[in-house]
């Protein structure tokens, strides 16, 4: 008991300890605590004051961009609503863009059949074109062959024309020489008449016309016959008799043909004249050497016939037949006027 009272008793004083310790540590905290508290309670307001400052400070220092901040913010508002306004127009317009798409598609696949079309025709234009141009090509060689041939046919034309004309200017010149060579009876009467019977007249008339039928008939035949090799057919029947005006074109050449007979039957007249003087000419030519011989002696005379060279009383001459001598003169020569047609037709 004693010791559980002597326990107790400690415990006692123990616990008194502990609170007479407990209560000054208490205290000694809370003055602590008092002091810190005011101590803090001063940083604290220093603090603050040092905050207000700063946030005074602060304040001043960025009122501007605070003013630009609130302008910003409300042009960022306004701009928020206006990039939604725009992305509600770009989302139509990506959906319209969507559809011009579907229609792009479309029309292309419509525009690759029309485009395919189109080169097909483009190919066969190209195809004609190239046939145009080879016929043109063929065509302007063939101009310039016609233009050349035509050049050329022209060019002879005017060469023959050139030959006509100085043909007429030299028949002219002639007529003129001529006409100053004319008789008086020439000049009178140019044209003779004609010295044939009527029915000699009547007969060469009805002979010149069977024989121009016939030449016409001729001519006919060749005409028709050059056409139907040349793939040419005529459609006119090839006429067999004259035509009355083809003959009445060539009454106006009566008197030509006249004159022209004449100055035939003259030639022909001068040109016998000419064989016969030619003939005595060759005659005389012949006495004068053989004479011209006789009275010359050389070796090529005397080994030829010479009548001067005379052998007991003969010349080494054949003996020649006695003949009709010769005229002394020529007789004045006889001009008959005939006509070439008679001529003809009596020699033919």
């Amino acid at each position: 008991m004693a010791m559980e009272q002597n326990y107790i008793d400690s415990e006692y004083e123990s616990k008194l300890e502990f609170q007479s310790m407990w209560d000054d540590l208490k205290n000694k905290n809370l003055e602590e605590k008092h002091f810190l508290r005011l101590q803090l309670e001063n940083i604290v307001e220093d603090l603050w004051k040092r905050f207000q400052d700063a946030l005074k400070n602060y304040a001043d220092a960025t009122e501007d961009r605070k003013i630009a901040f609130e302008t910003l913010k409300v042009k960022d508002e306004k701009s928020s609503k206006e990039i939604e306004a725009q992305m509600k127009k770009i989302q139509k317009l990506q959906e319209a863009i969507s559809i011009s798409k579907g229609k792009i598609l479309l029309q292309s696949r419509e525009s690759e059949d029309q485009n395919q079309y189109i080169r097909n025709d483009k190919e066969l234009v190209l195809v004609q074109l190239r046939k145009l141009k080879a016929q043109r090509t063929r065509a302007r060689e063939i101009a310039q062959e016609n233009l050349m041939k035509l050049t050329l046919e022209s060019n002879a034309t005017l060469k023959a024309l050139r030959k006509i004309v100085d043909k007429g200017e030299k028949i002219l010149k002639l007529a003129e020489i001529c006409r100053k060579f004319e008789t008086e009876e020439e000049k009178v009467l140019p044209f003779y008449s004609s010295v044939l019977t009527p029915e000699e007249q009547e007969e060469i008339e009805e002979q010149n016309q069977e024989e121009l039928t016939e030449e016409l008939v001729e001519v006919g035949a060749g005409h028709w016959a050059a056409a139907a090799t040349a793939g040419r057919a005529c459609a006119l029947p090839v006429p067999v008799t004259p035509s009355p005006q083809v003959m009445a074109d060539y009454v106006g050449m009566e008197n030509f043909w006249k004159r022209y007979n004449k100055v035939k039957l003259e030639k022909l007249s001068l040109l016998q004249r000419r064989t016969r003087l030619l003939e005595i000419n060759g005659k005389l030519r012949e006495m004068l050497k053989q004479y011209l011989d006789g009275i010359s002696v050389s070796d090529e005379v005397l080994s030829q016939l010479n009548p001067l060279f005379i052998v007991n009383h003969q010349s080494n001459l054949p003996p020649v037949a006695p003949g009709p001598q010769p005229p002394s003169r020529e007789p004045a020569a006889a001009y008959n006027v005939i006509e070439a047609a008679h001529v003809i037709a009596h020699t033919l």
